[in-house]
């Protein structure tokens, strides 16, 4: 019987061989969207030397489930107080037992029924991930729930139909039919393109030609 992390770890694969086993996203946009939530969390969290974000990455979690070949790798995840150095894969039993602290899952429609059924057990009973958010692109169903008590609960919507997150610190909700984050203030996270335009924008309000600053 295998007790704590670091005997899983004495008898699990070598970390260098488990590679990422995750799909491709299905349509352009949730590729889309995946690719905006993290140019902008990557943007906003920039300088961090404590957190890590995957996305698209398999989570390995145990023996039973490498042999099986049952892989299991949120859209978009996070962990908080660990090195944000590079990783290939989230390796449960080489992160010191460490599994994400918030989890997002894109709905479509061969995933739909696991991300509701399955993942969410799996999130809530085995990684106990602290939250679980989830969205679809094509119909915009959202929804989030927050571990209380070792369950899933629904997370209650502000005025405006967004969700807080302990976990990022920063409300999640819709605007403009995507999923988008947004300050403690109210304010929507940009990402660095938008910011570029915003910028651009300004300048050609002053009279500044962008073009000549380049």
């Amino acid at each position: 019987m295998v007790s704590t992390v670091e005997e899983l770890a004495e008898l699990m694969p070598d970390v260098s061989r488990l590679e990422s086993c995750e799909p491709q996203m299905e349509t352009p946009a949730h590729y889309n969207q995946l690719a905006l939530l993290m140019a902008c969390i990557e943007w906003l969290l920039r300088g961090r030397d404590d957190i890590f974000l995957g996305a698209n990455l398999t989570v390995y979690f145990s023996e039973e489930q490498i042999k099986n070949r049952d892989f299991r790798g949120p859209d978009l995840f996070v962990v908080k107080d660990v090195e944000p150095r590079e990783r290939s894969s989230w390796v449960v039993w080489h992160e010191g037992g460490r599994y994400p602290d918030f989890i997002l899952e894109l709905l479509s429609e061969s995933t739909e029924n696991i991300d509701r059924g399955l993942k969410k057990e799996l999130y809530q009973t085995r990684f106990r991930t602290p939250e679980y958010v989830w969205f679809s692109p094509q119909t915009i169903e959202f929804a989030g729930f927050r571990l209380m008590a070792g369950k899933y609960e629904p997370i209650a919507p502000n005025e405006r139909g967004w969700l807080w997150s302990e976990v990022l610190e920063l409300y999640l909700g819709i605007y403009e039919g995507q999923l988008r984050f947004f300050l403690p203030d109210g304010k929507l996270v940009l990402s660095p393109e938008e910011r570029a335009d915003r910028l651009a924008q300004r300048l050609l309000e002053l009279g500044v030609d962008p073009e000549e600053i380049l």
